[in-house]
């Protein structure tokens, strides 16, 4: 699992790179500035989902229950959140109606919101190793 993580932590930020600079150039010309906006935010929530994946993948083992559940529903939500947004953004210039996708979104967003309420579990309860850093 921990290298499953790192790896989609990996593949998250790259995402969110080509996806923002994509966005910034070649979109800019041919969304709304609404569906523009609603783009970006799908952009910054991957890359902070990739960032939050990418500590949690280099401190966490993933050996417990708890650990494991946080890191899917961390994958899952950013992924369900934010690649339905960008369809959403898209559906115009694609030609194709993804407005059944409307209630993916805060599906995505309600799995973000349980892998961080999973995070202060885990830190209350203490499941995470122990560093003395100083």
């Amino acid at each position: 699992m921990k290298q499953l993580v790192l790896s989609i932590a990996s593949i998250y930020g790259a995402l969110s790179i080509v996806l923002g600079a994509f966005g910034a150039h070649a979109l800019k010309k041919v969304l709304t500035q609404a569906k523009l906006e609603s783009f970006e935010v799908g952009v910054k929530y991957l890359m902070y989902h990739a960032i939050v994946l990418l500590v949690l993948g280099f401190f966490l083992n993933f050996q417990s229950k708890l650990q494991v559940s946080m890191g899917w529903f961390f994958i899952a939500g950013t992924f369900l959140f934010s690649f339905s947004i960008y369809l959403l953004s898209l559906s115009n210039l694609l030609g194709v109606n993804f407005k059944f996708l409307g209630p993916v979104t805060p599906l995505g967003g309600l799995c973000l919101i349980i892998g961080w309420v999973l995070l202060f579990v885990l830190v209350i309860k203490g499941d995470y190793p122990q560093f003395n850093i100083l």
